[in-house]
This record gives structure tokens, C-alpha cells and sequence, in this order.
């Protein structure tokens, strides 16, 4: 492979991330950047991380838990923009249904149906188009869990855990603030 000039392996780390709208692996980074020297990628990230901090006050690149990276809001300016966002990637039925999967997941449809009524079905179809949620047949029964994606675009690195801090009482919660 060619070595291609700093400013141009740069460039091609900036449109990843930014065109991602997602957390990327560092696999991803290094083929999308036109070198194959993950060491080189991993300066520049570093390098990009850096400036973006200088740089800008809203916007970050964050390396998460599972080392994938990804350019985003800072979560404390998300409520001001908000209200500027286009038409949300999921609506709020779709999220109650794909929230009530990963707490109980593994769930049925049979017990989706009973809980979230007819239009669960529709839900589960945009849930899956979307790759949040998956499902293994045994015999007719469905049953439906999440997704690797679901936990990137969520940020949830552990489902127990996430399940326990859900079910701690507002009491409990400042008993460990305190």
C-alpha cells in the first residue's frame, strides 16, 4: 500500500467518524484511513481527539469501553439541540417496545403482544431493520433479544448491570450518592 501523506490519512479519519453516526472499531478507522498501520491510526486519533477538544466546545471524538471511537455531542448540550433535530431515528412507541426487549429480553412475541398490543409487530419489524433486536425460533415461538448494535448505539456495556441501576430505588440512589 502506497503511504499516503498525514493530512490525507487525517482526512479520511475525519469523514469516518463524522459520516458513521455511530461508534467505529478501530478496524474500521484503519480501513477507511488508507494505511494499514493500526499504530499510525491510533496517533491520529489521538492527535484528532486532542484538537477536537481545543477546538470545539460541543463536539468530541470518545473512545469508548469496548475501544471503538465515535464523533458525537457532548451529552450536556443535548437537551439544547433537541429541539433542532430532524424526526428521531426511533419513535417513542418503538423505544418502549425495544426497552421492555432488553429488560426482559429474552422475551417472547407472545409476551410483546400481551404487553405493547398489535402494533408490536410493526415495532419488532423496524427494531430489526434497524439491527437493535434479533430473534431465535423455537418452533413458532419467537424469541427476541438485542443486539451487539443496540449496546454500541445505547452505550450499554453491560446489560446486568444496566438491569440492577434500573430497579435501585430513588432512596438507593442517593444512599450511594452520599
Amino acid at each position: 500500500m502506497a503511504k499516503l501523506p498525514n493530512d490525507e490519512v487525517v482526512a479520511r479519519i475525519e469523514a469516518a467518524l463524522y459520516s458513521a453516526g455511530r461508534p467505529i472499531t478501530i478496524e474500521e478507522i484503519v480501513s477507511a484511513s488508507g494505511t494499514d498501520s493500526k499504530e499510525r491510526v491510533k496517533r491520529v486519533l489521538t492527535e484528532l481527539i486532542n484538537k477536537t477538544k481545543v477546538t470545539f466546545k460541543a463536539l468530541e471524538i470518545a473512545k469508548l469501553e469496548d475501544n471503538s471511537y465515535v464523533f458525537q455531542l457532548k451529552p450536556s448540550y443535548a437537551p439544547i439541540v433537541k429541539k433542532f433535530s430532524n424526526r428521531p431515528q426511533i419513535s417513542n412507541s418503538v423505544l418502549k417496545t425495544l426497552s421492555y426487549i432488553a429488560y426482559e429480553q429474552p422475551v417472547t412475541t407472545k409476551r410483546l403482544l400481551e404487553i405493547r398490543g398489535s402494533k408490536v409487530y410493526y415495532h419488532l419489524r423496524e427494531l430489526q431493520d434497524q439491527e437493535f433486536v434479533q430473534f431465535k425460533s423455537s418452533g413458532r415461538i419467537k424469541v427476541y433479544s438485542t443486539t451487539g448494535k443496540f449496546n454500541n448505539y445505547f452505550g450499554v456495556s453491560d446489560l446486568k448491570l444496566l438491569k440492577k441501576s434500573l430497579l435501585l430505588q430513588p432512596k438507593d440512589i442517593e444512599k450511594k450518592n452520599t
